[in-house]
Order: C-alpha cells, then sequence, then structure tokens
C-alpha cells in the first residue's frame, strides 16, 4: 500500500474529481479540498500525477473565473507541490461556446526526479519532451497536444446542450506510452424517469457516448496505446432494482399533479410499524430513512445493481470496488460522511482502463497494444470519498483502499 514506488519504478498517481462546488465556496470547500488533494499527494509521493476535474469553474463560469485562476496558481505555486517541476494543465474555459464547452480541467504534474518524460503533439504525430510549466486556456480545440470533443449534439438528452464530453492527452512515461482521458457522461435529470425502466433511459444515453469515446481513442488516425479513461461518469445504480430491494415489503402512494396528472411523486410506507415512510421519491428527490445501508461495508450489497460497466466488460476493465459510493456527497463541510437526498448514492466517479492497461498494472508486459516499449508490472490502488484516485506503481502489487472522507 506504500505510496512510494520502489527504485528503479516510476509512481504514477491518477486522480479525478468533479468539482464544480468548489467554486461556489471557494473558503470552505475549496480550501479544505486542497488540503486533502496535498495530503495524497504528501503520503504517496508519485513521479507522474494526472489530476482530472469535471465542472471546472462551477455552475457559474463567468462569475467564478476569479476563483479558477486562484485555484490554478494555489496548485502550480504551492509548497506541497514544489517538487514538481514541469507540469501541463488544460482548461476548457469557453464558456460562451455551445457547441464546444465542456468545463473539464486536466492538471499533468511531473516530479524533479523524475527524467525524460515526453507528451504526444497529435497534429504532427511524434512525442516532444516535457520541460516548464505551461497553461492552456479558452480554445482548446487548436492545441495540438491533445484532442477534445464535446458530445454530437443528438447525443444529448432532448438535444439540449450541456458540458459533457473528453479531453484526451497521451503520454511516455519510462518507455511506457499510454492516453489518459478525462470524461464527463450524462447524469440522471429525474428519479422518477430513472426508475420506470430497467435499464433506465438515461443508462442508454451514457453507454452510446461512452461507445462514442472508445471508438475514437482506438481508431486509426494514430497508434494504439494503453489507456486510462477516468472522470464521472455518471454511472448510477439500477434504480429500479435498487427501489424494489429497499423497499420489498413497502406499498406505494403515487401522487399526480393535479394539472397534467403527471407522476410528480412516489411514497413507499412500511406495511406496518404505523406505515412509517420508507421512501420518497421525486425529480431531485431520493429520501430514503435508512441511508446507512450505502455505507455499511462501503455500500457491498449494493454492488449487484452497479451494472453500467458491464456493456464493456470487453473494453474496460476496472479493479474491486471497495469503497462507498462515490455521489452525491454532502456539500455542508459539516457533514462530510453524509449523502444528500438529491439522487440514489452511486459510484459515479472510476477510474478504468484498457485490456492492455489492465496486462500492464496486474502482470506486466508490452506497453502498447501493437507493439513497443515494455514496462514492469505496476502496483495499484483507488481511495474514493471527497476525492476519487488511483495510484499505479511500476512495482509488483495490486491493491484498492479507501482514505477518509473528509470534505
Amino acid at each position: 500500500m506504500a505510496g512510494k514506488a520502489a527504485a528503479p519504478g516510476t509512481a504514477v498517481l491518477l486522480v479525478t474529481a468533479n468539482v464544480g462546488s468548489l467554486f461556489d465556496d471557494p473558503e470552505n470547500l475549496q480550501k479544505n479540498w486542497l488540503r486533502e488533494f496535498y495530503q495524497i499527494v504528501h503520503t504517496h509521493r508519485p513521479h507522474f500525477m494526472a489530476l482530472h476535474c469535471q465542472e471546472f469553474g462551477g455552475k457559474n463560469y463567468e462569475a467564478s473565473m476569479s476563483h479558477v485562476d486562484k485555484f490554478v496558481k494555489e496548485l502550480l505555486s504551492s509548497d506541497a507541490m514544489k517538487e514538481y517541476n514541469r507540469a501541463r494543465v488544460y482548461l476548457d474555459e469557453n464558456y460562451k461556446s455551445q457547441e464546444h464547452f465542456t468545463a473539464l480541467g486536466s492538471f499533468y504534474f511531473l516530479h524533479e526526479s523524475l527524467k525524460n518524460i515526453y507528451q504526444f503533439d497529435f497534429k504532427a504525430k511524434k512525442y516532444k519532451k516535457v520541460t516548464g510549466k505551461e497553461i492552456y486556456s479558452d480554445t482548446l480545440e487548436s492545441t495540438p497536444m491533445l484532442e477534445k470533443e464535446k458530445f454530437p449534439q443528438d447525443y444529448f438528452p432532448e438535444c439540449k446542450w450541456s458540458r459533457k464530453g473528453f479531453v484526451r492527452t497521451r503520454w511516455c512515461v519510462a518507455d511506457c506510452a499510454f492516453d489518459l482521458v478525462n470524461i464527463h457522461l450524462f447524469h440522471d435529470a429525474s428519479n422518477l424517469v430513472a426508475w420506470e425502466t430497467s435499464p433506465s433511459v438515461y443508462s442508454g444515453i451514457r453507454h452510446k457516448a461512452l461507445g462514442y469515446v472508445l471508438d475514437r481513442i482506438i481508431d486509426q488516425r494514430f497508434e494504439k496505446v494503453s489507456y486510462f479513461v477516468f472522470g464521472d461518469f455518471n454511472f448510477r445504480l439500477d434504480s429500479k432494482s435498487v427501489v424494489e430491494t429497499l423497499c420489498t415489503k413497502a406499498t406505494m402512494q403515487t401522487v399526480r399533479a393535479a394539472d397534467t396528472n403527471e407522476v410528480v411523486k412516489l411514497i413507499f410506507r412500511e406495511s406496518d410499524n404505523d406505515r412509517k415512510v420508507m421512501l420518497q421519491l421525486e425529480k431531485k428527490l431520493f429520501d430514503y430513512s435508512h441511508q446507512e445501508v450505502f455505507r455499511d461495508n462501503n455500500g457491498t450489497a449494493l454492488l449487484e445493481f452497479d451494472k453500467e460497466l458491464s456493456v464493456f466488460k470487453d473494453r474496460l476493465y476496472e479493479l474491486d470496488i471497495s469503497f462507498p459510493p462515490s455521489y452525491p456527497y454532502s456539500e455542508d463541510c459539516s457533514q462530510g460522511q453524509q449523502y444528500m437526498n438529491t439522487r440514489c448514492p452511486a459510484w459515479c466517479d472510476r477510474v478504468l482502463m484498457s485490456p492492455s492497461a489492465k496486462e500492464l498494472i496486474l502482470r506486466g508486459g508490452d506497453a502498447r497494444d501493437t507493439g513497443g516499449p515494455s514496462a514492469r508490472p505496476p502496483c495499484s490502488r483507488a481511495a474514493h470519498g471527497s476525492r476519487r484516485l488511483l495510484e499505479s506503481t511500476l512495482s509488483t502489487a495490486a491493491s484498492r483502499t479507501r482514505p477518509s472522507a473528509t470534505r
């Protein structure tokens, strides 16, 4: 479980976090988040670190611009990061363009002891040595060191634009070539709609978008390499099955709108015990009376309802989950281990990898899918809570754990 790589290994830390709320309350949430992030860096001391952020800048990006600049400056200049003398930062700040804006932020930090690291230029189709610290923002479409796409408009629910898409970068570290993909998939707009069918209509939309990403990163334009896709997938538990299981002995009451007869609320009551309310379900309400089921034993009892990744079982791999659902934690700093009652808790934030990346981690082998430099088998671990991460250390073991959920 040690984060420091055994020589001559290279420790790689992959972190993903939806940070939208940090810019709504920077004095509290952002300060606490950065403190936790720095503690993770101090504990594991990676040589190469990737931080993938979604909803960067918050809901009102224009009003949060000053907070964005402060956040980036803090990350690049803090004492906790002083040993990382090279960095690349890619921020999608073009919020005025509905056609292109994804609100994704990708940060890459290189330790001073790490030699000869290269990043791929997608336009020139060759690697370039990484030196210094550079920040790219606004129009990332013209930056040759990455590929950025917003999903086609017909992929969006009801064809309404929202900030969903992906950013891809390619690296060569210790003779290992690999892609890192920052991704944000579609959320569940209504708990009531999600409950109607199994699987839900939202699950189908996410599958279509993720399939689009995978097809893009393995097409014929560039050499195929191992890849890690990590971000906010918005994967949800199968809502209909979860509700049926949690409320097996309950009776359901349906509340409809007087003017449209549309279902606006479902109330599940215990058959006895004075017909106590177990669950109330509305468009943006999931109020379950026994929330501890999502935390007990890291929510293991609910893993059978985490089905969305199974569609890609031959294309994506994930280490065993041994941490509670990562969403939706309370944004109240004093209630950091509580879930909000807006959505059914779920493992939305994930670190996934290609089959060749799995081989690289679990058994070692060739870093490329079609020929290339070899690497030592890495040791991996992931931690989820207020931040989610996977650490890969180029050594010899594999494990997964969870840090405290302090926010």
